[in-house]
């Protein structure tokens, strides 16, 4: 119970952000117009914001994601077990990373994968 309270939380916050980046984008796109009159500041300024905006709003889709995934695996009953060996993941980890899909141990032979 605790760790769904927790996750919906998160949904319910990062859809905001989702909502608050794409009126960003929508308002950068808008206000870019032709460029007429920017010099290359100007253009470049806009150009790292936009590029900023858009990394912020991936990295929000995939955290929503992932989220989503963690609040269907509890409903599954497969909340906190390893999606690899299937060994329970550690309370420790699930509470630091409550979207973990995986020990420890197969994180890590993942990410030595690349």
């Amino acid at each position: 119970a605790e760790a769904r309270g927790v996750l919906q939380a998160e949904v319910t916050r990062l859809r905001t952000e989702l909502a608050h980046s794409q009126q960003e984008l929508t308002g950068l796109m808008r206000d870019s117009g032709d460029g007429a009159g920017d010099d290359q500041a100007d253009t470049g300024t806009k150009n790292i914001t936009r590029e900023h905006e858009l990394a912020l709003a991936a990295n929000a889709r995939e955290m929503l994601e992932q989220t989503e995934h963690a609040l269907e695996r509890l409903d599954a009953g497969t909340y906190g077990l390893c999606e690899i060996c299937g060994r329970p993941i550690g309370k420790a980890r699930m509470q630091a990373f409550p979207r973990a899909t995986l020990c420890v141990e197969d994180k890590q032979r993942q990410e030595r994968r690349g």
